[in-house]
This record gives structure tokens, C-alpha cells and sequence, in this order.
């Protein structure tokens, strides 16, 4: 065996057990250490945080987990946990680790389906990027370095918790959501399009990498379905992201369109949940924002795209009496009105242009422009 070893792994009762006897031995044979790292973890307790025992029929199996839940559950709650105390796991504690785990297969599922056909000759270069590309790859560099850095001391709930935050807020809740109507209408050779599925290889290949440790046969399965031939697995070593990613103000720009993005959220379902407006799409909400910081944050973007609506109106101004609020947020008001025109059979959003292109009357112009794309490619 190699010595020393790179790292000693056990409980904390051996901090004056096999730590301390190997230690002694390997300094006063060798001259030096056995090892060149120690880690130790406490004990794995029920979820009262009782001692496991057959008498109290408290104990959980590691191999009943992995036969019902799968092994990579039982990797993702040590993952989780907090090591260097004692760990708690019992059925609801496995239940939130089994959410979590569904969160992110969820997100890798979504862009192995969003990427399907994408090939290097869509690539977009960083500096044609639209905003939100630029906002997502900025919070990709400040990720990549935090992962880095807790792979580095062994701290794996700093690699997983905001790995999982990310997909879960910035990714799913946020940018798919946002671009998911640019991914299925907009013509395949628009810019917005390919810098979109550009960084979605981008997230793939990170994410991928990052979670590849611990969730290793998801990563393996989805590495090898969209790169069923590639003679690099999924345990490949990724350089650091480009330093061009770094962009504060693309951070702070896209911080203030969140700001006013959650009065505009709040406002939309207040008219669902009164039976007004079905979806989102069927409104054109009329912004207040009596902010002129805030409302330069909007310059070049498409608010009624952000806001997931047919249409969007933004002033420069207080708004109404009557207008939505929140508590907290003072500077922005919302008056929701109904979108007006008709309605696109292929994005669904509803528009005053919809029946205008006698080629295709049921389409908006944006639709229309990329169907013809299609038949003129496809004949």
C-alpha cells in the first residue's frame, strides 16, 4: 500500500483510537504522518435523533433504502447531511432527500430533451449573447468556483445545496421557463434561439460534472444517452469557466427584473385565483414602476417574454390606487388586463397581429415567419 494514504475516513470515536495508534506507529517507523488527510463523521442516528437499536426496531438498512429508493438516494442524503455532527434519517427525512433528487433529474431530463439535435455549428459567441445568457452564465461562473472549492474540503451539502438551488430556482423556476416559448416557436437559426441552446449545453456539461460524484449513475446514464459513442465518460475534467462570464452588471440588472417580476407574479395569480384569467397568457399586465433605476433594468428586454404574458405595458410612473402591490415593495404596481386580439395556434399568445399573414392566419408573425422557414427548408 502507498504510504501515506491521501485520506483517513471514520467516526469520531477513533480520534483517540485507530487515528491516534496509526499515527504514533507510522511517526516513530516512517518518521511521518500515515496520512495526508483525516475525516471523521458522527454516528447515524433515527430521526429523533435516538440511538439505533433491534430492541426499538428503529434501525434503517442502508440496503432497504437502496431497494426502495434507489442507491443514488442514499448517497444524496449523505450528501446532505452535516458529517461532521451526528445524522438523522428515518422515512421523512428520505422523503425531502427524494425531492431534492427529483429536482435536479428533472432539470438534467429537460435539457437532454432541449438538446436533442444540437450540434457545435449553433454555437453563439459570448458577446452576442442576449442578457438573460449572459445573467445565467455569470451565475454559472460564481457556481463552478463554489463547487470547486467544497469538493476541495470535502464539504459535499456545499456542492449539493446550491447546485440544487440553482436548477431549481434560477433554472427551472426562472430561465427555462422563460425561454421555454423562444426553444419551441422561434425560427432554429435565430440568434436568441442558438445563444439559448448554447448555454444549455453549457448547463449540461456543468451539471453533469458537478453532481457526477455523487449522483453518479444518473450522470452516467444521461452522459451516455446523449453521448452514446463519446470516449469520454461523464468523469471527465472540466477547466475552470471562462473569467468573461463574471458580469455583475448583468447581475444586478436581472436582480432589479426579479424585483419587479415578483409584484407582476403576485398580481397574475390574485387574478386566477379569482377566476379572471386562466393563464398567464391570457393577460397584458400594465406596470407601474416609479423607479428609475429599476425601469432602465428593463432597457432591451422583451418584459411581456420575463413576465411569461401575450403582452406587457411598462410606464415610467406610480400606478393607480387600485392598482396590485406588495407590502414590501413600494416602488412597483401592477394593473392586469386582458390581452387583447387573437389568439396564436402555435405559442398560444394572444395578439393583435394573429390573422394578418394570409399564408398562415392563424399564426402571429413570429410563428408564421418560422413555419415558413420550415416548409421552404423541408419543402
Amino acid at each position: 500500500t502507498r504510504s501515506p494514504a491521501d485520506l483517513y475516513l471514520e467516526g469520531s470515536d477513533q480520534h483517540r483510537g485507530w487515528f491516534q495508534s496509526s499515527l504514533l506507529e507510522s511517526c516513530g517507523t516512517r518518521g511521518h504522518a500515515p496520512f495526508k488527510g483525516v475525516l471523521t463523521h458522527g454516528f447515524v442516528l433515527d430521526e429523533q435523533g435516538e440511538k439505533m437499536a433491534k430492541s426499538k426496531g428503529n434501525v434503517v438498512s442502508p440496503l432497504d433504502v437502496a431497494k426502495e429508493s434507489g442507491v443514488e438516494i442514499l448517497r444524496l442524503w449523505v450528501a446532505l447531511s452535516d458529517y461532521s455532527e451526528d445524522l438523522r434519517i428515518g422515512k421523512q427525512i428520505l422523503q425531502t432527500t427524494v425531492d431534492a433528487y427529483r429536482k435536479l433529474r428533472n432539470s438534467i431530463r429537460y435539457l437532454l430533451g432541449a438538446l436533442n439535435g444540437y450540434t457545435d455549428a449553433e454555437q453563439v459567441a459570448y458577446k452576442d449573447m442576449p442578457s438573460l445568457e449572459r445573467y445565467i452564465l455569470h451565475r454559472v461562473h460564481a457556481l463552478d468556483a463554489q463547487v470547486r472549492s467544497a469538493y476541495e474540503v470535502y464539504d459535499f451539502a456545499g456542492v449539493i445545496r446550491p447546485v440544487a438551488d440553482f436548477a431549481s430556482q434560477t433554472l427551472s423556476a426562472l430561465y427555462f421557463d422563460i425561454r421555454k416559448d423562444c426553444l419551441y416557436c422561434d425560427r432554429p437559426d435565430s440568434v436568441k434561439r442558438r445563444a439559448t441552446r448554447t448555454v444549455l449545453n453549457i448547463l449540461f456539461e456543468r451539471l453533469t460534472a458537478w453532481l457526477g460524484p455523487i449522483m453518479s449513475f444518473t450522470t452516467e446514464e444521461a452522459w451516455s444517452y446523449r453521448y452514446p459513442d463519446a470516449p469520454e465518460n461523464v468523469f471527465r475534467t472540466l477547466t475552470p469557466v471562462p473569467a468573461e462570464w463574471h458580469n455583475e452588471a448583468e447581475a444586478a440588472r436581472w436582480e432589479k427584473i426579479e424585483h419587479v417580476l415578483d409584484v407582476v407574479t403576485g398580481a397574475l395569480e390574485e387574478k386566477r385565483r379569482d377566476k379572471v384569467i386562466g393563464a398567464a397568457l391570457e393577460a397584458a399586465p400594465h406596470v407601474y414602476i416609479d423607479n428609475d433605476v429599476l425601469m432602465a433594468a428593463f432597457d432591451g428586454i422583451d418584459a411581456a417574454e420575463v413576465f411569461r404574458t401575450s403582452q406587457a405595458v411598462l410606464s415610467n410612473s406610480m400606478g393607480p390606487e387600485h392598482a396590485f402591490r406588495l407590502e414590501d415593495v413600494k416602488d412597483v404596481s401592477v394593473v392586469v388586463l386582458m390581452a387583447h386580439g387573437q389568439k396564436c395556434q402555435r405559442s398560444w399568445r394572444i395578439l393583435p397581429e394573429v390573422g394578418t399573414d394570409p399564408r398562415y392566419p392563424d399564426l402571429s408573425h413570429r410563428d408564421a415567419d418560422a413555419v415558413a422557414y420550415w416548409d421552404a427548408l423541408h419543402g
